[in-house]
């Protein structure tokens, strides 16, 4: 089972967008630059992420993507499903037909149930429990960095 670069950028740049779209119109170009992902496998991507109605093209000077819906009713799994990718750890890719002569293979419903089980996963979080977290950890990093630079001139000179 392996999530390929697709998906994986797909769900990269639709966090992009949902981070920074408070600004407006993203350009996919601002996405590439900041996400270092080629302007045209982007392309690729959001025309896909566009047909299945998860982003919206705004045409025009200060033109680009934003999301369709509210970030917390887009999962990521619909983000991956989008794009033709599916999180599957089955050899046969669900088809049942793993074997030479087309039989399951004697493990095929564990990984089945594998893959169901991830995909429920990846269904349970939007991309607003992601900008979450990410913020999450920032202000963690950010308290951090608060406390190790607060030092009293004490502790300095104690030393």
């Amino acid at each position: 089972m392996r999530l390929t670069t697709k998906g994986r950028y797909a769900v990269t740049a639709m966090l992009d967008l949902a981070l920074h779209q408070d600004g407006g119109p993203i350009t996919l170009a601002d996405i590439a630059q900041r996400q270092h992902i080629s302007l045209s496998y982007l392309e690729q991507l959001f025309a896909r992420l566009r047909r299945r109605g998860l982003v919206e093209g705004v045409r025009g000077p200060g033109g680009g993507y934003k999301l369709h819906r509210d970030s917390a009713t887009i999962s990521v799994a619909e983000v991956i499903e989008a794009v033709n990718e599916s999180v599957d750890a089955t050899r046969c890719g669900g088809r049942h037909n793993c074997l030479d002569g087309g039989d399951e293979c004697l493990t095929h419903e564990l990984w089945h149930d594998l893959s169901m089980r991830i995909r429920e996963f990846l269904a349970g979080v939007s991309l607003n429990d992601l900008v979450r977290r990410r913020s999450a950890r920032s202000d963690a990093l950010l308290a951090a960095t608060k406390i190790i630079d607060f030092q009293p001139a004490s502790s300095i000179h104690a030393r």
